[in-house]
């Protein structure tokens, strides 16, 4: 076969990440290079019903736009929140997508597009793009946190993506604090509830209360004004008392939960990603350290923390991936 034949008999694969928002699409290589990238808005009106005739829309019309056919690709990857049956392609609960009932992708998606379908839960795939082209090196062993409006996580092991009965990877219910803060899967003191981007302000609004020294944090508290994780990263920055009060806390936490996952695994690499992980080295070495205060002496040698690199590509690079098992 000639060089020219061969290029255009390598398929490609697709990867969609699915989100409350926005709906990411990609095409790319087997290698993971993305070639094409688009999104759309995700329309959750009357129960969610349009997403998946969206995205077989979206899907045909970019491959009209291409000039591509379906016999061109392995497969398309997807990840979605809520809960994944991967071998149904099924979701349910993705309630921030307002799908109350069971959703049939797999056999939807494939009828209409003619293409191989797969599917995995949203910070799974997250993780998997992470570890392919991103901070994971495309090591055998990584585990991945996203720190967003929620904590997230998913765990790479020889390999595979580890899934246990279909909650594997929960990082943000690790218990950090025993009867601690009430967090939305009814227990208390769960990671989620002091990391998170809602969990950052909850923190600071609690140790408001008892400090009684000079902060801009606080002034702005005491003042009705609107806080965010980022507001109190960015004083912390800044030397302000209490900030930096609220995000040693936050990190002692994080590192508590990294040091666990490190004693449990021993990864090469924790991730650590998602809307707050933009705080950058401030955050990752605050974390480093208190990591380094509780994992194994070990694991404190060979496991090593690092900031996410792909952004919001993660999602449709790590769900591309997942096509690549289609083969």
């Amino acid at each position: 076969m000639t060089t020219e034949g061969y290029y255009i008999m390598e398929k490609k694969i697709i990867g969609v990440d699915l989100g409350g928002t926005t709906i990411k699409f990609a095409i790319l290589t087997k290698e993971g290079e993305i070639q094409q990238k688009w999104s759309i808005e995700t329309n959750i009106l009357d129960e969610g019903a349009h997403i998946v005739p969206d995205i077989v829309t979206s899907i045909k019309h970019h491959l009209r736009l291409y000039k591509m056919e379906p016999k061109q690709f392995i497969g398309i990857g997807m990840g979605s929140p809520g809960t994944v049956d991967r071998k149904k392609g099924t979701v349910t609960g993705a309630y921030n997508l307002n799908w109350k009932s069971v959703q049939e992708l797999k056999k939807v998606i494939e009828q209409e597009t003619g293409i191989k379908f797969t599917i995995d839960n949203d910070a799974n795939v997250a993780a998997l793009g992470e570890r392919w082209k991103g901070a994971g090196e495309n090591d055998a062993d990584v585990a991945f946190i996203t720190l967003g409006t929620g904590v997230g996580g998913g765990i790479v092991s020889n390999g595979t993506l580890v899934h246990g009965d279909g909650a594997a990877g929960e990082v943000g219910h690790m218990n950090v604090e025993p009867n601690g803060y009430l967090c939305t899967c009814g227990n208390r003191g769960c990671l989620e509830t002091y990391a998170s981007a809602t969990g950052v302000v909850r923190v600071a609004r609690d140790m408001a209360e008892e400090f009684a020294g000079n902060s801009q944090l606080k002034k702005q508290l005491d003042d009705g004004q609107e806080i965010t994780a980022k507001i109190v990263f960015d004083l912390a920055k800044k030397s302000d008392i209490l900030a930096k009060m609220v995000i040693e806390r936050v990190c002692h936490y994080l590192g508590v939960a990294c040091a666990n996952i490190g004693n449990l695994l021993n990864p090469s690499f924790i991730v650590i990603g998602g809307g707050v992980s933009a705080a950058g080295d401030f955050l990752l070495n605050n974390v480093e350290s208190n990591f380094r205060k509780y994992a194994f002496p070990s694991v404190r040698e060979t496991t090593q923390l690092r900031l996410a690199q792909l952004g919001n590509e993660a999602g449709v690079v790590g769900a591309a991936s997942l096509a690549l098992s289609l083969e």
